[in-house]
């Protein structure tokens, strides 16, 4: 008898928990019949900012326009270059695409995945003026605040990507979304999900948040006189009231992912894994599992991917799909090598951090309910395919 599947991610624990506050909270939305920018939506966003530390948050349709309108605020010009990294789900550069903007692409941390504050130099001393950076807090751990620093000490304006780390906590003990512009996703898959698209962007300054209102809604303050040119991306009602049920258990879903987190590293050491920190060339288990990082920080999680020689990578991702076990590449070509970027000039090897990664990383199951017999499964398995 084959054992049961264990898919990368599950949610149907979650929703068995909360189908009836979910079904009441949907079915108040039905009786109303406001479902464009109804009082859910407004009661969200005051406890999307409460949870962030935030003085405001303003809801939109997805995380990718949340970048898009977090640009349009900043009132940059066609032409004008933003860095982002390019080992990053492809909304971050698509934003910065969109609007006409210059992209320069940075390489990221070998430890951590994120932008680090050498690699952006880097990136800032080698292409023209940038106008602003997006820094993505990937996977669910928040980048370091040292990047803020250097990016402010250049005159340029930061957007954080947050999409996948909400409730992530900086090494300063900051919450993600308590300063500056963040821009977050509700997609179904992330750590708070709806059930749909869904966005949000936080944000300190009551004018930045007020033009964001208008930009969301075709640029209008006052329905039909438009100061401006905006766009239609308003989270539906009917999502903001599945956020509201979800987000009081977001501190508790984050603490199970760290838990699940923490038994794949305990066990992933005891059989050799050495931390990402380690090149995969110093030798030992052909295995490099998450550094988590030190107290303040928090990561929430939202994948747990572990790093092996590219020659084996994909070679151990069909062997877990044959046994049952969910896997997936993020992200498997780069965005500085991506067909419609190819006119921003850069070459294969320009970015070798990024590159590597991406032949050599691979996400295993992560999600609140997954048990410490599913992970010692799934760690079983990873391990006896590198040891063969």
């Amino acid at each position: 008898m084959k054992p049961v599947p264990i898919p990368q991610l599950d949610l149907t624990p979650q929703y068995e928990t909360l189908q009836h506050e979910l079904a009441a909270a949907m079915n108040k939305v039905l009786e109303e019949q406001k479902f464009i920018l109804g009082p859910e939506v407004g009661m969200f966003e005051r406890e999307l900012a409460e949870y962030c530390d935030a003085r405001y948050a303003v809801a939109c349709a997805s995380g990718s326009d949340a970048l898009i309108l977090a640009l349009m605020e900043l009132g940059l010009r066609p032409g004008d270059a933003v860095a982002c990294p390019t080992y990053t789900f492809f909304a971050t550069a698509g934003a910065i695409a969109r609007l006409g903007l210059r992209i320069v692409f940075t390489d990221v941390d070998p430890s951590t995945y994120n932008m680090s504050l050498e690699t952006l130099e880097r990136a800032l001393l080698s292409r023209p003026k940038v106008k602003a950076v997006i820094p993505v807090h990937l996977f669910g751990q928040a980048c370091e605040p040292e990047l803020d620093d250097a990016i402010r000490a250049r005159g340029a304006a930061i957007v954080h990507d947050a999409a996948q780390a909400i409730g992530a906590i900086d090494a300063r003990g900051c919450k993600l979304g308590c300063a500056g512009l963040a821009c977050f996703s509700f997609f179904p898959s992330k750590n708070l999900g709806c059930y749909g698209d869904g966005g949000a962007l936080t944000t300190g300054d009551p004018k930045q948040a007020e033009h964001l209102r208008r930009l969301r809604a075709h640029g209008a303050a006052q329905k039909y006189f438009h100061d401006e040119v905006g766009m239609n991306s308003r989270l539906d009602t009917l999502q903001a009231a599945v956020l509201r049920v979800k987000l009081p258990h977001l501190d508790a879903w984050n603490t199970e992912r760290a838990r699940a987190a923490s038994h794949y590293a305990a066990l992933f050491a005891s059989e050799g894994a050495a931390d990402s920190s380690v090149p995969l060339a110093a030798g030992g288990l052909a295995l490099r599992i998450p550094r988590p990082p030190t107290e303040p920080a928090r990561h929430v999680w939202n994948q747990y991917v572990v790093r092996v020689p590219a020659a084996k990578r994909d070679a151990l991702k069909e062997h877990l799909g044959a046994s049952g076990i969910g896997a997936s590449i993020y992200y498997p070509k780069p965005l500085h090598l991506q067909p419609c970027f190819a006119a921003h000039g850069y070459q294969a090897g320009e970015l070798p951090v990024s590159e590597a990664a991406a032949l050599e990383t691979l996400a295993l199951p992560i999600f609140p309910e997954l048990t410490d017999a599913q992970i010692e499964r799934v760690v079983s398995e990873v391990v006896g395919f590198l040891k063969k």
